[in-house]
């Protein structure tokens, strides 16, 4: 169900919305709509990503395993050519 939200713009970004609506044959609601979508998606990845790192370097600091990057290159580049191949053993 879709609840209708105000947002306050100011003159220049309300007629720069415009003009791109009108150029796109779309309403503006549409473009600030769809701006918004594609920003929360955004940042709705990023924080995931952010997340990731920070439990990857918690798991790092409480057990002190590691790859080096040789050996996580090394491991790429096999599977990159096909070759089936075992992820290499994290040490500390």
């Amino acid at each position: 169900m879709a609840t209708a939200t105000s947002i306050k713009l100011d003159d220049e970004l309300k007629g720069r919305v415009q003009h791109l609506a009108d150029a796109r044959q779309r309403s503006s609601h549409w473009i600030m709509r769809e701006a918004i979508k594609q920003y929360v998606d955004r940042e709705e990845k990023r924080e995931a990503s952010r997340q990731d790192a920070l439990r990857a370097w918690q798991e790092y600091q409480s057990t002190g395993l590691h790859l080096t990057l040789e050996e996580a290159d090394a491991w790429l580049a096999k599977l990159e050519a096909g070759e089936d191949a075992e992820p290499p053993a994290c040490h500390s």
